[in-house]
């Protein structure tokens, strides 16, 4: 009875998480996703830990995520882990009108976005 177990959607030695609804630009959170692809995972830690962007902290928060996917979900070394992919993408827009002269109206668009973090185990090289 019951249900199925869902296929894995990664490889065996591979875990994920995803942040969505992210108040920023994908431009933006792109910049910070750049600054941890293929770095191991302490490294990244410590590089978002020190960022100067305002959305640092919420990538760090999804990269502890799947940190703790790996470790608990399916049984990874955390001390042997490197973020392989982290992608974003765009989540829907809240528009918003601003009055502009002569009975104009500005449109104000603001952005939410996605990402998308893989964490992968790898062995070290002796």
């Amino acid at each position: 009875m019951g249900q199925e177990k869902n296929p894995r959607r990664v490889e065996e030695n591979q875990a994920f998480a995803k942040g969505r609804m992210m108040r920023v630009s994908p431009q933006k959170l792109n910049l910070v996703a750049q600054l941890i692809r293929g770095l191991p995972v302490e490294k990244a830690l410590a590089e978002l830990e020190f960022s100067r962007k305002r959305i640092a902290k919420d990538v760090k928060k999804v990269l502890e995520s799947a940190i703790a996917n790996a470790e608990n979900n399916h049984d990874l070394d955390i001390d042997s882990l490197v973020v392989e992919r982290a992608f974003v993408g765009k989540n829907l827009v809240m528009k918003r009108w601003r009055a502009r002269a002569r009975g104009r109206v500005g449109r104000i668009q603001k952005p939410f976005s996605e990402i998308t973090i893989i964490v992968k185990e790898v062995e070290e090289a002796a």
